[in-house]
């Protein structure tokens, strides 16, 4: 199985690999000229290349084929996440993108216990769509959905889709389940937003419905914050055929 990298810049017949790529093409997998690689770009084109010349820290890379390749989901889900306590959030980060996330934004709730200042938002996000970015290439999707900076509720929501169908997973006072929500409402896109360990606050809740979200149940059992972001994930792209062929 040839190895995936990517490229945000769009394809070209002749490329050149630096940075992080370039050191895990040629220091880690220990790539050769005359190997051939496959590369996709922002827009979602893949394409096999040959590497051609290698010197410290890049490859030049020439177009061998483009590929028709289609492994995105046909609707938007989009995860509006809490921001959780600890390394949680690189856990599902990860496996939103491995299951087919459009995009995440995490926001600082107001139960959030953690609360980063500038510079840790910074780094903190660098991270996250470093790890966007390999989970996308592990599990051989053509895009890496963009994480976005932490921010507030409200802004988040104010970015969205306007057509978008908001569902708010929130048990204490949900009248209907996920399965009939989407039933009931069908959407080329969706918004999924999740609370961290405290919940979600009152405050956000009539933010939130202000806003158009609908409260739904995942079941009749307490999910943690991230189980709760990747089943709802699941059961919205199983919904739409996305997930369980």
């Amino acid at each position: 199985m040839l190895r995936r990298f990517y490229l945000p810049d769009p394809l070209a017949p002749q490329m050149t690999v630096t940075g992080s790529e370039a050191r895990h093409m040629l220091k880690v997998l220990r790539l050769t000229a005359g190997q051939h690689v496959i590369v996709f770009d922002r827009d979602g084109k893949a394409g096999r290349f040959e590497i051609g010349s290698v010197a410290e820290g890049c490859a030049d890379l020439r177009l061998v084929a483009m590929l028709d390749e289609n492994r995105e989901s046909p609707i938007e889900v989009i995860l509006v996440q809490g921001l959780p306590k600890g390394d949680k959030m690189d856990h599902i980060v990860q496996k939103a993108v491995e299951l087919g996330v459009s995009a995440i934004y995490p926001w600082q709730a107001d139960t959030s216990v953690v609360v980063y200042d500038e510079n840790k938002q910074r780094s903190r996000r660098e991270r996250w769509q470093k790890i966007a970015a390999e989970a996308a290439k592990q599990c051989r999707r053509t895009q890496v959905p963009p994480v976005a900076s932490v921010s507030d509720l409200a802004t988040v929501l104010a970015v969205c889709d306007p057509n978008a169908a908001i569902l708010l997973l929130y048990e204490g006072q949900a009248v209907m389940g996920i399965r009939q929500a989407l039933t009931d409402r069908q959407a080329s896109c969706y918004v999924l937003i999740i609370g961290p360990e405290g919940g979600i606050s009152q405050r956000e809740i009539a933010l939130a419905e202000s806003l158009g979200a609908v409260p739904v149940s995942m079941g009749p059992r307490i999910l943690r914050t991230e189980t709760a972001a990747l089943a709802a994930l699941t059961v919205v792209l199983y919904h739409h055929g996305d997930v369980g062929g």
